[in-house]
């Protein structure tokens, strides 16, 4: 593996979180598919919209993962029996609420930035900085969808915390 300077040994751990990201990846698309497919109400439009565009936006992530792994020279995880096994995030087998679905999404995201740090941290311990750029953005993206979503979720007479600058 001369090309990245690293030794394939010490990239293993890395590529282990980063199958385990592409495990979840799959999941949380597939549900997003389910929810595009599913939503009814009067929020149709609005969530019928976000959920292709999340989705959409997964599945370009699941590509970039992919090749992360390729690039680390191993094969990356490719069948649905190990995702479901290795995945943190689990199946919807149930129609939601609108509101349900935004929260059960949120909750995904939390599982996706807890594993995308365990990528961070891994490939920190190798010097891997092409794994924590591809991730670190990753991260950025889901946080201020998670933002977005969440501020979905509120009711409008909800408040966020204040600062209060002391002089």
């Amino acid at each position: 593996m001369n090309y990245l300077n690293m030794n394939e040994k010490e990239v293993l751990p890395v590529v282990m979180e980063l199958n385990t990201l592409l495990a979840d990846y799959h999941l949380y698309y597939q549900k997003l598919r389910n929810f595009h497919w599913n939503i009814l109400g009067k929020n149709f439009f609005d969530l019928h919209e976000k959920f292709e565009e999340l989705y959409s936006d997964a599945r370009i992530k699941i590509d970039e993962i992919a090749e992360r792994i390729l690039t680390l020279r191993y094969h990356p995880v490719s069948n649905y029996s190990e995702y479901l096994s290795m995945s943190n995030i689990d199946e919807s087998t149930k129609v939601l609420k609108d509101t349900q679905m935004v929260s059960e999404i949120l909750k995904d995201h939390s599982s996706l930035i807890k594993q995308m740090n365990k990528v961070v941290k891994s490939a920190d311990e190798i010097d891997d900085e092409g794994t924590i750029d591809l991730i670190g953005a990753y991260i950025r993206e889901l946080e201020k969808s998670s933002w977005m979503l969440d501020a979905w979720n509120k009711e409008s007479s909800e408040k966020l915390n204040v600062s209060k600058q002391t002089s």
